[in-house]
């Protein structure tokens, strides 16, 4: 018989006898770190909860693994309105001091205007006094030259009735004058209230823009502040706003 040479560089395969105790053995072996392998690689890829717990009752995790929830950042257009909202917050605000500026000089003024008006009143009130102790003066020498005209010479009657005329003609210009002082200072009077009562509006008006400036504010405290957001998308804003203001 002959029989056929193998092949020069060819390896048989190795045949494993099952059978043979020694064989399963070596099979062993090589399962084993397989097997090991495969359960640490699939340990690896589940997250544990170092605080869950087993019920031994029934097998059943009472802390079961949470995942940490993702951050939700605002939208574009919602940075954007919080950008603007707080702009024009800040662009009140300096409104509203320049106002509150307008309203501590306007009040100076009226102090400054309160004190001359003072001064008219005082001078007016005295011209009063004088005129109405002139007119009792007239009204007693009208009483006393009645009493005395039987008495009297012609002449020298004639002379102290000349004297009351005059007297009471220049009364009669007194009365005018003061007339004329009452309705400047009059006109003084209501040109003061009128800027009295401006001024009050004017405090008014501050006080509603302040509440409402307050209100924006603690609206954008609600809305934005302390809210995350992507800083690519800040930039972006800033870069448009930039541009547009160009």
């Amino acid at each position: 018989m002959i029989i056929a040479a193998k092949p020069r560089g060819i390896i048989p395969s190795p045949v494993l006898n099952l059978r043979n105790p020694r064989c399963a053995l070596d099979m062993k072996r090589i399962l084993l770190p397989l097997v090991l392998v495969f359960a640490v690689s699939a340990q690896a890829q589940i997250v544990n909860n170092p605080k869950a717990k087993v019920d031994p009752k029934n097998n059943k995790v009472s802390n079961p693994v949470v995942e940490k929830p993702k951050v939700k950042l605002m939208s574009r257009d919602e940075l954007r309105a919080c950008i603007d909202q707080q702009e024009a917050n800040g662009k009140e605000a300096e409104a509203i001091k320049a106002e509150q500026a307008s309203y501590k000089a306007n009040a100076d003024k009226l102090k400054a205007e309160k004190a001359d008006m003072e001064v008219g009143e005082a001078a007016l009130a005295k011209r009063v006094t004088e005129v109405k102790a002139e007119r009792e003066g007239i009204l007693k020498a009208h009483e006393t030259l009645t009493a005395e005209a039987p008495k009297l010479e012609k002449a020298e009657l004639k002379a102290r009735n000349e004297a009351y005329q005059a007297r009471t003609a220049a009364f009669g210009t007194l009365i005018d004058t003061l007339k004329a002082a009452d309705a400047e200072q009059g006109l003084k009077r209501k040109a003061f209230s009128d800027k009295v009562d401006a001024l009050d509006a004017q405090f008014k008006s501050i006080e509603d823009r302040t509440e409402k400036h307050f209100d924006a504010n603690d609206k954008w405290k609600a809305e934005c502040q302390n809210k995350p957001y992507d800083e690519n998308d800040e930039k972006a804003i800033r870069k448009e706003k930039a541009a547009a203001s160009k």
